[in-house]
């Protein structure tokens, strides 16, 4: 039994998105050719019964019972390769299906771990959900379709070249009858093809309005703003459907014609063979197996047909996929530069010091310039900050990433165990779990859960209240103690108790390593060893929290929002 996924999904091509599908064609080679091969055998068995049962027939005629027996057992061989490959045929279809949809989940989601903070500035999350939800489907369906296409295509040689030994008319017609009948239908594809890709974008709008609503349903319910972009998402939804049915229209005019044409078709093959055999150019069998030649027709004549409608839909899906696999980081490793042990934090476009050791706090006037600060010092954002005198961007992005955390209220908690998810290394011990519990003020929230620390998460968190999450976040970076903390905002959704709370127990829990807090938390401040102040992206005072708030206005308005 052959395991999915591989374990190395390779390198994909993504020049273009043809070269993406022949890419998943070139890494599925082998598995592609079974499934080839097979599904060659399994048409062109089929092609030949029409043949072995003409035979049958004027053996009948000629009551040669020798000659019947051997058709007649024919017949029997056919049908049971029939079976048999056909069989093969679906388990390698399969195999394969899954093969390319999962290869392409494998690289897609190596992407995103790879972009990280760039892919949402970049492609709307509905974007990458509908690549999840349908493209994967639709390259797979196309990687599917590859067996019985060709043997379609070696089974419409097969029985012209029958038909033509038996009679040049009917081979002739057969072999000019074909590509014409696809010519007639061809046409439809264009325009399939270009409401498709309307539809598709259409669609990865749509999820990600509905994403966004499901995600500020309480903000939304709390601001009365419920109704106004459940009314947006309704009009977009019927943009949705209307394009719906606009590829729905093209693709029955594609279904009617796969049956009618290839009927009109077999009208006049059976009709043709019939003059023959009147004339007595044919034999009775040979007039049956024209009849069968032509029913048969319809098969291979509809699985091109069907080819060509997903490798259109394949080549529209892998368009999105390449989008997302062309994307580069804003961010990418940098040298091989050796970071400090301990050192200072500076961030020369704001003029940010922070020293090693201490808790430090930014108060911003805006929460904005202190969050660019945070990505600045955590290499977020490509700038000139440096540690201990060694640019951030000279180092290795791993290291940086091992040795400096920002935490902020977009991180988010995935779904999963409770424990897994506030300890996603898996090397706290009770102990040190309780403690980071105790820090972040969250163990009463263990305590209310059922199952505790086994407890099952919901998605993003949500079974979660907006300060329980802040306070799970925290105790997730406690947890991973790295030798600079850089916190967000953590305390902005908590109350007061529980934020000062907090506040005393962060001081001790990170003594002797570098912790810097942005907030205008009072709070925090207060507990802070040294304050920054920030006014239009700039340091513009630093001291004690309780220095600043008689020597500095500004801040002093900031912290106290105005009511002092």
């Amino acid at each position: 039994m052959r395991k999915l996924p591989e374990a190395d999904p390779g390198e994909p091509d993504v020049r273009s998105a043809t070269r993406y599908l022949w890419w998943v064609v070139r890494m599925q080679g082998s598995a592609i050719a079974g499934l080839v091969a097979f599904g060659i055998v399994w048409m062109v068995a089929q092609s030949l019964l029409p043949y072995t049962v003409g035979k049958a027939i004027d053996k009948i005629g000629a009551k040669d019972m020798s000659g019947l027996l051997t058709w007649t057992g024919m017949i029997l061989a056919l049908g049971l390769v029939v079976v048999f490959s056909g069989l093969a045929r679906h388990r390698f279809a399969v195999t394969n299906w899954l093969s390319a949809a999962y290869r392409t989940i494998q690289v897609t989601g190596r992407q995103a771990t790879r972009l990280g903070a760039t892919l949402p500035k970049r492609l709307a999350a509905g974007e990458v959900v509908a690549v999840g939800n349908s493209d994967v489907s639709r390259i797979g369906s196309a990687i599917d379709v590859l067996g019985r296409g060709s043997g379609a295509v070696i089974a419409i040689f097969v029985v012209a070249s029958i038909m033509l030994s038996t009679s040049v008319k009917l081979g002739l017609l057969v072999l000019v009858g074909v590509p014409l009948l696809l010519s007639l239908i061809g046409p439809l594809f264009r325009p399939l093809h270009r409401r498709q890709s309307a539809q598709r974008e259409l669609y990865g709008g749509l999820t990600s309005r509905a994403n966004d609503i499901v995600a500020g349903l309480r903000v939304l319910r709390g601001v009365g703003g419920e109704q106004a972009f459940n009314e947006r998402y309704r009009a977009e939804s019927q943009r949705v459907r209307h394009s719906g049915v606009r590829v729905g229209r093209v693709q029955s005019l594609l279904e009617a014609a796969q049956f009618l044409i290839p009927g009109v078709f077999l009208v006049v093959v059976t009709w043709v063979g019939a003059r023959l055999a009147l004339a007595g150019d044919v034999t009775p069998g040979q007039l049956v197996s024209f009849y069968g030649y032509a029913a048969f027709m319809v098969t291979p004549m509809r699985t091109l047909t069907e080819v060509a409608d997903k490798m259109i839909k394949a080549n529209v899906a892998a368009k999105r996929v390449v989008r997302i696999l062309s994307l580069e980081p804003e961010i990418v490793s940098g040298g091989d530069a050796v970071l400090p042990t301990s050192g200072e934090l500076h961030d020369p476009e704001s003029g940010t010091v922070v020293g090693p050791g201490r808790l430090t706090a930014i108060a911003a006037a805006t929460p904005e310039e202190a969050a660019a600060i945070a990505d600045r010092l955590g290499r977020y954002t490509d700038s000139a900050a440096t540690w201990g005198g060694v640019p951030l961007r000279d180092a290795p992005l791993a290291a940086v990433r091992e040795r400096i955390l920002v935490a902020d209220n977009e991180s988010l908690i995935f779904a999963g165990e409770l424990r897994a998810e506030l300890d996603p290394t898996g090397t706290a011990d009770d102990a040190t779990l309780d403690d980071a519990l105790h820090v972040a003020s969250a163990a009463d929230i263990v305590e209310a859960l059922p199952g505790g620390l086994t407890e099952d998460v919901a998605q993003r968190g949500r079974s979660f209240s907006g300060g329980q999450q802040q306070r799970l976040r925290l105790v997730r970076a406690l947890l991973l103690d790295p030798d600079v903390l850089l916190l967000v905002e953590p305390t902005s959704a908590v109350d007061a108790h529980t934020e000062a709370r907090i506040a005393d127990r962060l001081r001790g829990a990170r003594e002797g390593r570098t912790t810097v807090v942005c907030t205008t938390s009072p709070l925090m401040l207060d507990r802070a060893d040294r304050v920054l102040y920030v006014e239009d992206g700039k340091v513009v005072a630093e001291g004690a929290h309780h220095e600043l708030l008689k020597t500095e206005p500004r801040y002093l308005a900031t912290v106290t929002r105005g009511e002092a």
